[in-house]
Parts: C-alpha cells; structure tokens; sequence
C-alpha cells in the first residue's frame, strides 16, 4: 500500500458565519488533509504538534479513521495552536480575530521511522524551513511531494520559499497567492512562471470558482460543485489537497491525465467538508455519498460535441 505522509497543523478553530459560530472545536490543515485521504483507504501518517490541552479523543478519532497519529507530537506543559475567524457574507472573505501560535511556534517536526519512506508527501501550509526539514529527513526521495503555502511566507520568508519549491512536484495555491508569487495577473502566465521555480504542476484554487491544473504544456479545469449552503468553508482547500494526495496515492499514478480525476475527487470531498463546522462533515462522510456526489460531478461538466 502506498503511504502517504501529511505534514500540517492539528489545530482548535473558534468559526463564525453567517449560519452560525463555535467555541474551539477540532481543525487543522494536517486534520482535514488526513481524514480526506482517509476516504481512499491509503496509509496516512500524520506530523504536527498539539498541547496538553488536546484531548485525547482526537486524536482516537484519527486513528479510527485510519489515521497514524505516531508523528502527533504532544506537548504537555503547551498549548495547543488557535484560531479564530469570522466570516464575512459572501462565505469568502473573513477577518482573523485570533491566532494563538503556542506550541506551534517552535514546532520542529520528526517524521516517523515507519513514514520515511512515504511514496507521496503533503506538506502542509507551515514555514518553509519547516517543509524543508520534513523532506531532510525522508530516506531517498518521495514519488510525489506536494506543497501547500501562502501570503504569510511569501511576505517573510520568499527565498526559503523558493529554496523549498525546487524540492517540490506539485504546488496548491490560491489565485490570490498565484498572482502574488509569480508577479503575474494572468492566471495562465502565473503557472508558467511557477513551473521555472520547480514545481512541475501547479493547482490554483478558486474556491467556489473551481480549481485549475498546470502542466507546462496543458491544462484543466475542474469545477466546485454548487451548493445551496456553505456552513463553513474552513479547511475546504485542505480537504481538497488530501483528497487530491489520497487518491493520487490509492491509484498510484501520477500522471497529469489522472491528476484530473484526482482534482475531481479533491473537489468532491471539499463539497462536503463546508457542509458542516469543522470536521463534522468529514468524520460521518460514507462511501455511498462520495459515489453519488460524484456522478453529480460527472453531470455537471459532460456533455457532447455534434460536428
């Protein structure tokens, strides 16, 4: 079996939207990554660093969900990283009320014995010298290595930044995070200029706009399904990267024609993680609703060509 390595925050969220708001609850970018690619049945192993404060049933939840939380540091005298956010109406802006590093802000992350050699590796959205270390210490090199970023380090840390990327395969970004590493306002020339960074494919979330796949020669365009409510779209784009890695890693091909599907697949299971705060929608997620909402996929975007 191909095991997957996930390296990103397991984290408490405090939401509000205009459906409602939460005191702390589980979140994450390493929590929704891993319970996505859980869906896929594939070895998942989870690095990240949690407080005392953390409780232990979590972290049994991962693990029943298949989740190998081994690399789940616990700090028992720490806190546990925190956010707070506020979402604005439209669901895509918000405003951070919050954040509370704690025991994340000298998190130096130790990757399992039994996860070295993970064919496929996700590092989540942490500093890039933080990335980099993870990839320091794997035995050879992964078939795949997938890198999520954003704003924050281009603003602090641009040349780790493009230090790491050379290192890397895949880079998931949104269009926003695009426009401002590439220094390009056109999307399409945006990836190109990606590509000479290192990444040989390049994601660029749209949220509800869809997602787009770059080659250096094609491309493909994956729309987000329409929904009638978005309860919560915290950890929607890592819900879509783990579900992009997890079946990558189930298929165990890597090609750009099965990169599509796997866009499709990370788009479906993103569908469902707004439907619900948090990971509630994940956690009871069965594999009869992940079928059938993909045949929705599937009718949204065919259609025939009469010459």
């Amino acid at each position: 079996m191909t095991k997957l390595l996930a390296v990103g925050t397991v984290a408490f969220d405090a939401i509000e939207t205009p459906f409602g708001k939460t005191d702390k609850i589980l979140g994450g970018s390493g929590t929704f990554v891993g319970l996505a690619a859980s869906k896929f049945g594939v070895e998942t192993g989870v690095v990240s660093v949690v407080g005392g404060d953390f409780p232990q049933s979590y972290l049994d939840m991962m693990n029943t969900n298949g989740i190998n939380t081994d690399g789940v540091e616990i700090v028992k005298e720490g806190k546990t990283f925190f956010w707070s956010g506020k979402y604005h109406n439209d669901m895509n802006s918000r405003d951070t009320l919050v954040t509370e590093l704690n025991v994340l802000e000298y998190f130096q992350p130790v990757v399992p014995s039994t996860f070295k050699d993970s064919e496929i590796v996700m590092l989540g959205n942490l500093h890039p010298l933080t990335q980099a270390s993870v990839l320091d210490q794997l035995n050879g090199t992964p078939k795949l290595v997938v890198l999520d970023t954003m704003n924050f380090w281009m603003d602090i840390a641009l040349d780790d930044l493009h230090s790491v990327l050379k290192r890397v395969d895949v880079i998931t970004i949104n269009d926003e995070e695009a426009r401002q590493l590439s220094g390009e306002y056109s999307l399409v020339n945006a990836a190109k200029k990606i590509h000479t960074m290192g990444p040989k494919y390049v994601v660029i979330k749209k949220g509800e706009h869809g997602a787009l796949l770059f080659s250096e020669d094609s491309m493909f365009y994956a729309p987000a399904l329409p929904l009638a409510e978005v309860f919560d779209p915290t950890g929607a784009g890592d819900t879509f990267a783990g579900g992009f890695c997890g079946y990558l890693a189930k298929t165990r091909n890597i090609s750009f024609e099965n990169m599509k599907n796997a866009i499709i697949y990370g788009s479906n299971l993103a569908s469902f993680c707004v439907e619900k705060f948090g990971t509630e929608r994940m956690v009871d997620l069965k594999n009869e609703e992940i079928e059938t909402r993909l045949h929705a996929f599937k009718e949204l975007t065919q259609f025939e060509i009469e010459s």
